[in-house]
């Protein structure tokens, strides 16, 4: 049995390849669901999909373990993302964030930190300057308050008075590049999901619905502190009715 898997199994790694995904979706849309969706499972290093036919409807996730790759393949095959099914595997080639990891990476790094030292100068020279190429939303951090409470921020960090336990959930500090589609792939996992509305004058939040106030409560639970981004923590209430 053993001889028979040999050359055809990809033995359990930190990396795994999708393809059957949605070619319309754009580049970045698809890396940031594919990271909100698969972050549940564990650390991810790295989300790789390219522009190119060759790799078109494909991606790679790398995490930092193995057992969080299991668990992602086993659970989210099958997966309906942007109406196809996910097929997923464990990827049959190194990724560049191990093999730097393990020295078997052949360096190009060099310019790579270069860039980077060029551009954390800017963002230094951006930061002592409040305004100047700055997110308003970041603005309070360097001193200048900005005069209208931004709806993801700290303000709303803090519900006056929280509403009692009902069916509809209300998202808060959600990233400015939130799509309905990424809210319904994670919040769609809990049964009794109903639907995601957003409003489009107010960024940085959404209502979620469910069948009831069991299976809203569920969800809630689940995903309270998720991150989208790494600077996003949701924060999730019941909504006022």
């Amino acid at each position: 049995m053993a001889e028979v898997a040999t050359g055809t199994e990809v033995p359990p790694n930190v990396t795994i390849y999708i393809n059957n995904l949605n070619e319309k979706i754009k580049l970045e849309e698809l890396k940031k669901s594919l990271h909100a969706v698969f972050s549940q499972f564990g650390k991810i290093l790295e989300v790789l999909a390219f522009k190119t036919l060759k790799h078109k409807g494909q991606a790679w996730v790398v995490f930092e373990d193995v057992s969080s790759a299991s668990n992602a393949l086993r659970q989210m095959q099958g997966f309906p993302f942007y109406d196809k099914p996910m097929r997923i595997q464990y990827a049959k080639t190194k990724s560049d964030v191990i093999a730097k990891a393990d020295g078997t990476f052949v360096p190009r790094e060099r310019r790579k930190r270069h860039e980077e030292k060029g551009r954390k100068k800017k963002e230094q020279h951006d930061a002592n300057q409040p305004g100047i190429g700055l997110n308003p939303a970041y603005a309070g951090a360097y001193g200048a308050t900005p005069p209208i409470p931004y709806p993801g921020g700290a303000k709303a960090m803090v519900p006056e008075a929280p509403a009692p336990p009902n069916s509809i959930l209300f998202v808060q500090n959600l990233p400015h590049e939130t799509t309905p589609m990424m809210l319904q792939m994670l919040f769609y996992q809990y049964p009794g999901f109903k639907e995601v509305r957003m409003v489009e004058t107010k960024p940085g939040i959404a209502f979620v619905e469910y069948g009831d106030e069991i299976q809203s409560t569920a969800a809630m639970q689940a995903l309270q502190g998720f991150k989208i981004t790494q600077q996003n923590p949701m924060l999730i209430t019941y909504a006022k009715k």
